[in-house]
């Protein structure tokens, strides 16, 4: 009876328990499975230029891999990083590339799941492995594409770096490879940066560089490090155009329009920044911006820049345009008080003109000038006559006077004398 007894409690108990004894029965099948299959991976690397293959293996017989699912849970960080990256896989390797830097850190977990309830049976300890690459010299990689066609890229050389060792730079581009065109050197002649200009560029075609490090000394290959670039994300915009400012509704409103691009060109595509004196800076996708007036200060300002950021992720702004002054000294009263005199002088000059025509102004001062009467034609024709003799008695008199000395001074006497007479 006891026996028969304890088995409902033993039901009870599991029911309570939101467990049943067949629940039981599958986890101690579990657990004697864990302890079967004792998981370990092992961890090789194969070397490619500038990638690395890192690959892995586990202890999973072939019917054990048929009934079970293997899962990988892989995390690495390259040296003098503090990132860790981590990825879960289905396959059993992972491309590792390198870009510019000398090594990494990697570890990695083989996890087990059953195929039918997708519930995880066992997974295994961590497994490390580092590899080390050859050391770099470059650091601080900056590449940039300006003015549409100009490519430019700067790095430093780390001071470790050998007497010996120069940079070479190329990068590959819609299936040509192109050379640097000119080097900036630093002051002991290494190459600290390339310039290119007339180059163009494919926006949605990757723009593979490559770095070599050869050593002056020997004529061996040296080593070469890859870093890709999308070309939309590395450029760099000039300042938008055509900025301008006007007065709308006791408004100032600020106009511009987009610079050229390698890329698309469409509004939606554009994030602008506008700075004003005194006042914080928007972000703007619209081209233009609104603000209300109020007394702005001396010498206000407004600038505008430029990045892409909807159509495709870029970090790069353009400089800032051109300042455009919204307010020099007294501009914005002058435009205020103008706004305000506008309508009254419009008013007043239409009462004026309302005025001559209603009092014949207009008539009065376009009437024409009579013609003289007889009576003043005649008089001016007497002293017109008038003038005339008195002109010839004049000539008469130098006439007279370049006769000889003694003639002239009597003569002189009795024109003297008839001047007296005639007056």
């Amino acid at each position: 009876m006891a026996r028969v007894t304890v088995i409902p409690v033993l039901l009870l108990l599991s029911f309570f328990q939101h467990k049943s004894p067949f629940s039981t029965i599958l986890a101690r099948g579990q657990e004697d499975i864990k302890d079967a299959f004792r998981l370990h991976n092992v961890l090789w690397t194969t070397e490619d230029e500038s990638r690395v293959i890192l690959s892995w293996n586990n202890n999973l017989t072939k019917e054990e891999t048929k009934k079970y699912t293997a899962k990988y849970i892989l995390i690495y960080k390259f040296f003098n990083t503090t990132k860790e990256r981590k990825e879960r896989l289905q396959e059993k390797e992972k491309i590792i590339y390198l870009k510019l830097h000398s090594g990494f850190n990697a570890k990695v977990k083989t996890q087990l799941f059953a195929k039918e309830t997708e519930d995880m049976i066992k997974e295994s300890d961590w497994t490390e492995f580092t590899y080390k690459a050859p050391p770099v010299y470059i650091q601080n990689l900056s590449c940039i594409i300006y003015n549409i066609s100009f490519f430019n890229c700067t790095w430093h050389i780390k001071a470790e770096t050998p007497e010996d060792i120069q940079i070479f730079i190329s990068y590959r581009h819609v299936g040509k490879v192109f050379a640097c065109q000119q080097y900036i050197k630093n002051a002991k002649k290494k190459n600290i940066g390339c310039y290119m200009k007339e180059i163009y560029f494919q926006p949605s075609r990757k723009i593979n560089l490559n770095i070599t490090v050869r050593n002056l000394r020997n004529s061996s290959r040296g080593l070469s490090y890859y870093k890709a670039f999308t070309p939309q994300t590395i450029e760099k915009l000039n300042p938008p155009i055509n900025v301008s400012v006007s007065l709308e509704n006791r408004s100032i409103k600020i106009h511009w329009k987009p610079p050229p691009t390698i890329g698309s060109a469409r509004k939606k595509c554009f994030l602008y920044q506008v700075k004003i004196t005194d006042h914080k800076i928007a972000n703007v996708t619209a081209e233009n911006y609104k603000y209300p007036f109020h007394k702005p200060a001396k010498r206000c300002a407004a600038q505008v820049r430029v990045k892409k950021e909807i159509c495709i992720a870029n970090k790069i702004w353009s400089e800032w345009s051109e300042p455009v002054f919204i307010h020099d000294e007294k501009t914005v009263d002058i435009l205020m008080l103008s706004l305000a005199l506008f309508c009254p002088l419009v008013s007043l000059g239409g009462l004026m003109i309302y005025v001559c025509r209603r009092y014949r102004c207009l008539e009065v001062l376009t009437t024409p000038v009579p013609h003289p009467s007889n009576n003043i034609k005649m008089w001016l024709a007497d002293e017109t006559h008038h003038q005339q003799h008195m002109s010839m008695q004049m000539e008469m008199h130098s006439e007279v006077t370049l006769g000889t000395p003694e003639e002239n001074r009597d003569e002189n006497i009795r024109l003297q004398k008839c001047l007296k007479e005639f007056v």
